[in-house]
């Protein structure tokens, strides 16, 4: 049997059940509460064939071990999304690999909103560095809202050594950094890209940056500096959804 995952909070239950009814072993919920939300909640359960439980907020509380449950919790097999780069790139048909790469992001907050941008965009994977990243808890599943479960997110020995390797697979890395004198306006975005975000304050670590094929920075007309890396990430992402739309539109 897979390893146990503990699933907090509506997003990251209602998007497991959605994706991989299944794979949820057991729904917990406040036992308590009989509003329309959490009623429809545990019916999608019984009718994926989950066990339902009515439990007092107290067991909740103990259950989710501090975390913001908002009164359903569940205990579900971690989905076995694709865990090799090259499998991923190898089984894209009908468009250029997007990836986002990730130096030093060890936020749980940070890493599941990066999480959910890149769903949102369509990224075909979201990588780190082993030893400089958060794992998949349950903090990232809940802020993630469910796209944990569909971006694959893997972490690395080596990340130079990947970017590396990602080259070799005709992939542009893209790096940010608030110094570049280019923007990410002169970017060329509808060609395989990957694009490399530090954590915000320290940024890439230097490797990171001297294995990086371009470096740009986000145009800033404020007085704040830099963006938060999942604000960035976003504001990267949908640069790219956005030239590849106006190219499909022109041709």
């Amino acid at each position: 049997m897979s390893a146990a995952q503990l699933l907090i909070g509506f997003h990251a239950v209602t998007a497991r059940l959605r994706h991989a009814p299944s794979s949820v072993r057991e729904l917990y919920y406040d036992a308590s509460r009989r509003d329309r939300r959490l009623l429809t909640l545990v019916d999608q359960a019984k009718a994926a064939g989950v066990k339902a439980h009515g439990v007092a907020a107290e067991r909740l509380d103990g259950l989710a071990r501090g975390g913001r449950h908002q009164g359903v919790l569940a205990q579900a097999d971690a989905l076995d999304l694709a865990q090799n780069i090259d499998d991923i790139l190898d089984d894209l048909t009908t468009a250029p690999p997007l990836l986002l790469l990730l130096d030093g992001v060890t936020d749980p907050h940070n890493l599941g909103a990066c999480l959910r941008t890149a769903d949102g965009a369509g990224a075909h994977a979201v990588m780190a560095p082993r030893d400089r990243a958060v794992g998949l808890n349950t903090t990232v599943q809940r802020v993630a809202c469910g796209a944990a479960d569909t971006v694959p997110y893997l972490t690395v020995t080596n990340l130079a050594r990947t970017m590396r390797h990602l080259r070799e697979r005709d992939i542009w890395l893209v790096g940010t950094d608030d110094q570049a004198s280019d923007t990410l306006y002169d970017v060329d975005a509808t060609r395989p890209i990957a694009w490399v975000l530090g954590a915000e304050g320290e940024g890439m670590r230097r490797l990171t940056r001297e294995t990086c094929d371009q470096l740009v920075r986000i145009p800033m007309a404020g007085s704040v500096e830099s963006l938060n890396v999942s604000v960035a990430t976003a504001v990267c992402l949908y640069e790219t959804v956005r030239q590849r739309a106006a190219r499909t539109t022109s041709s």
